[in-house]
């Protein structure tokens, strides 16, 4: 068992969530049920899903998969999904959609049920729904992804329940240091999406010479460098060996120059189609977007 994997952060429920784990945005129903078994068959325990990315089904037969190949039980993965923007804003469409991911996933519970935008108008009305399933017990920690501090501090407002988690965009290029300070204030946690920048870092002078000196991936590094600033982070690979060595970033420290070094990269510019969405409901047809089987 890779105990590096084992590695958990405490939310502010109590709950303990994997600090390292799969992500599975952009990837086909096949590579998607494979790469989930795998990753359990490599001793990972956190799998990032949701029902935009069009393949929780594949997500929950990855599970099973895996679950039979290792012997492992469900309360050993921690299983994270989201709620699309599709959905939100009526309390008893939202209620009805997540009880259909919950099927496709094979489960009766998630681990962290996730607002996957900060819909206009529609967020405080959908928080009320997933304080609800908390309370049920279908999730076992509720947050929210993408949230700036405006819609934070609204959300902070109305809500009953202090969220988990917030997943933003973090990688060298994105501090977001405005969010980054406000979620630490109010004792929420930061989660990485797009930890490696989309790839854009991984030819950088700086992280190369970083990760000469200790012998590891520009890779690597970088997601050392998010795991020293307390960020749960999410990478994703459909390959095995890429599996293994993103998880092996756990015997190494990066020195405070390095760290400062990396710092220096932020440009403060998103990656992922983020200008493209914003925050309304329906721009563009984005909103209403699900990804098909093979559309990647």
């Amino acid at each position: 068992m890779n105990q590096d994997l084992q590695s958990k952060i405490k939310l502010n429920n109590g709950l303990l969530m994997p600090q390292l784990g799969l992500g599975v945005w952009k990837t086909s129903l096949n590579e998607t049920r494979q790469m989930v078994k795998e990753a359990i068959e490599n001793d990972y325990v956190l799998i990032d899903t949701a029902k935009q990315y069009g393949n929780e089904e594949a997500v929950g037969k990855g599970i099973q998969d895996g679950l039979t190949s290792t012997g492992r039980k469900r309360a050993s993965i921690f299983l994270t999904t989201k709620i699309f923007n599709g959905d939100q804003g009526n309390y008893d469409k939202l209620r009805k959609a997540f009880s259909a991911q919950l099927q496709k996933l094979q489960t009766d519970y998630v681990d962290l049920l996730l607002l996957h935008w900060p819909v206009n108008n529609k967020y405080n009305e959908s928080w009320r729904a997933l304080q609800d399933i908390y309370a049920d017990g279908e999730a076992k920690a509720i947050g929210v992804c993408n949230f700036n501090v405006e819609r934070m501090t609204d959300l902070l407002d109305h809500a009953k329940v202090l969220p988990a988690v917030n997943q933003i965009e973090f990688n060298p290029l994105i501090h977001q240091p405005a969010i980054v300070d406000f979620c630490h204030q109010k004792d929420i946690q930061l989660e990485a999406w797009s930890p490696l920048g989309n790839g854009r870092l991984l030819a950088n002078d700086a992280i190369a010479k970083i990760a000469e000196h200790h012998q590891k991936t520009p890779a690597q590094v970088i997601l050392r460098w998010e795991i020293q600033q307390n960020f749960i982070v999410l990478t994703k690979t459909t390959h095995p060996q890429r599996m293994k060595e993103n998880a092996d970033i756990f015997d190494f420290t990066l020195s405070p120059n390095e760290i400062a070094q990396i710092d220096q990269l932020d440009t403060e510019k998103h990656s992922i189609w983020y200008d493209k969405f914003k925050w309304s409901g329906n721009p563009d047809g984005v909103d209403d977007y699900i990804a098909k089987p093979g559309a990647f």
